[in-house]
Order: C-alpha cells, then structure tokens, then sequence
C-alpha cells in the first residue's frame, strides 16, 4: 500500500463497475472485480472563444444559480451586445 500512497497526488483508487442485469436479459454480464489506478483529469488551456465568453459572462455579472428572468435580462441586455461586437 505505500506505493499508492507516495503517488496518491497524481492517482486515485477507482472501484470497477458492478456486474448487471439488462432488462429482459437471462444472465447478469458485465463488470470486473477488484480496483484500478486512474489518474486526475488534465486541465486543458482554453480556446479563444471560450475565454471571450468567459469575460462577457464575468462583465455582465453572470453567477451560478442566478434566477432565470436575471439571466434571460443579461443575455439579451448585455451578452448578445457584446458578442456581437457592438457593446
């Protein structure tokens, strides 16, 4: 177990899938035994578009779990004009 523990900033134990049983099948398949070493997903640099989207969101003050009438006001209001080009 010391080896999963020095390496443990670069993996983590992942359980395999659970055998299951298909509706309407005879017999259980898939799924293994045991556990595998995976690693942390990569964190990729963002393409340009993404990162104008980004800062539109940002200077129209777009947060998570905003309501839904305060979003549709920003998109039409502040981010339309500014992916436009025009604001």
């Amino acid at each position: 177990m010391s080896v999963i523990k020095s390496i443990s900033g670069v993996f983590h134990l992942r359980k395999r899938p659970a055998p299951y049983t298909a509706v309407g099948a005879a017999y259980r398949t898939g799924g293994n035994k045991g556990y595998y070493l995976a690693s942390f997903p990569k964190t990729y640099p963002r393409t340009r578009q993404q990162r104008k989207v980004a800062e539109v969101a940002q200077a129209c003050g777009i947060v998570r779990g905003m309501s839904k009438a305060a979003l549709q006001r920003a998109m039409v209001e502040c981010v339309k004009p500014r992916m436009m080009g025009s604001g």
